[in-house]
């Protein structure tokens, strides 16, 4: 059946709304803060930790300094490098059908993490979503120079633009409020999905709200009248 969008392009968190990571970023972080002498976390505690920078949540959760922050983001990439940026890292179910039909449909693609940008191309290439994605927008390595929500969805509006992409229309999936607040600062509605490590209410302000991936395609692609 022939299907239209309503959106122009697409963008994409990853952490949490494509790709589970938790099993790996709980050992670094359990093994990171054992190290500077602090209580690991819970699995419990991850929705703490996963989708802000992690310069920010090793301040915010754990009270760290800002020279300690970069201290503990250091150790913590460098454990993350010598496991290799797709270990334990698995797919949400259906997702990656939910990309691949919005590129069949011939809707322009981008990521748009907090994640470090060499990490998350690492990952898409190693669950062969790459070729669906016009532009795969990350942080910056030092977590800082581009890690806001709203400046790395300006990068990626910025890299589709540069690359021809009608950015009339975006829309942002994503599953934590740092997503809607980012979407809403650069005029970017938000799907938001219930599958990642958020409460509930931070689904408050975005567009909607999804529980599965079919949910979210019938809402990224609609039947053509």
């Amino acid at each position: 059946m022939p299907v239209r969008s309503p959106w122009s392009c697409v963008l994409w968190d990853v952490d949490g709304t494509i790709v589970d990571a938790s099993e790996g970023i709980l050992r670094r972080l359990s093994i990171t803060l054992q190290h500077f002498g602090m209580q690991p976390p819970t699995r419990g505690e991850l929705s703490r930790w996963i989708g802000p920078p992690m310069f920010e949540s090793f301040q915010a959760n754990v009270g760290m300094t800002p020279e300690q922050a970069v201290e503990a983001v250091a150790f913590y990439r460098q454990l993350n490098k010598e496991e290799g940026y797709t270990s334990s890292a698995k797919l949400f179910p259906s997702v990656a059908d939910v990309i691949a039909a919005v590129a069949a449909a011939g809707i322009p693609q981008a990521t748009a993490s907090s994640k470090p940008e060499a990490q998350v191309v690492a990952l898409m290439d190693h669950f062969e979503l790459a070729p669906y994605f016009t532009a795969m927008v990350g942080a910056t390595p030092d977590e800082r120079t581009l890690s806001a929500k709203s400046d790395i969805v300006r990068e990626a509006l910025r890299r589709l633009e540069a690359a021809g992409v009608d950015t009339s229309r975006p829309v942002l999936v994503g599953d934590r409020h740092h997503d809607v607040e980012g979407g809403a600062e650069v005029g970017v509605p938000v799907i938001f999905v219930q599958w990642g490590f958020s409460w509930p209410h931070e689904a408050e302000g975005a567009q909607a709200s999804v529980a599965d991936a079919a949910q979210l395609q019938r809402l990224l692609l609609l039947p053509e009248d």
